[in-house]
């Protein structure tokens, strides 16, 4: 099994609708976005998946959510824009391009992330 791994990052500002804290009010993140795919064979080049064209479809999906008001941006105008909403939001637009994405994970500062994870991974 090969574990293949591309990271980018998008800086948004949000707010939690219903949380009871200071991230309820108006407050940004340079999130950090993991993208995993496995795979059981390698290419006649040997390579499992190529890290330039993961890394592509990454960049575009995280484009429109870059240097925005993520309570704005569809389809966070109706679910809180919390980074596991955001995990399963970048999934869910990896398989519309049908690719064979295992997890996401979105990581709002060093040390708080969130793993995307769906019942039945590809």
């Amino acid at each position: 099994m090969f574990v293949i791994e591309v990271r980018e990052h998008f800086d948004a500002a949000h707010a939690l609708r219903g949380y009871r804290g200071k991230c309820e009010n108006l407050h940004g993140h340079r999130f950090e976005v993991v993208v995993t795919l496995r795979a059981t064979e390698l290419d006649k080049t040997g390579l499992a998946y190529d890290f330039t064209v993961l890394k592509r479809h990454l960049r575009e999906i995280l484009a429109r959510f870059d240097h925005t008001y993520l309570n704005d941006v569809p389809p966070f105008d109706k679910v809180n824009p919390s980074s596991e909403n955001i995990a399963a939001t970048i999934y869910e637009e990896f398989q519309k391009r049908e690719l064979p994405i295992f997890s996401v994970q979105v990581c709002e500062s060093a040390d708080s992330c969130v793993t995307y994870i769906p019942d039945k991974p590809v």
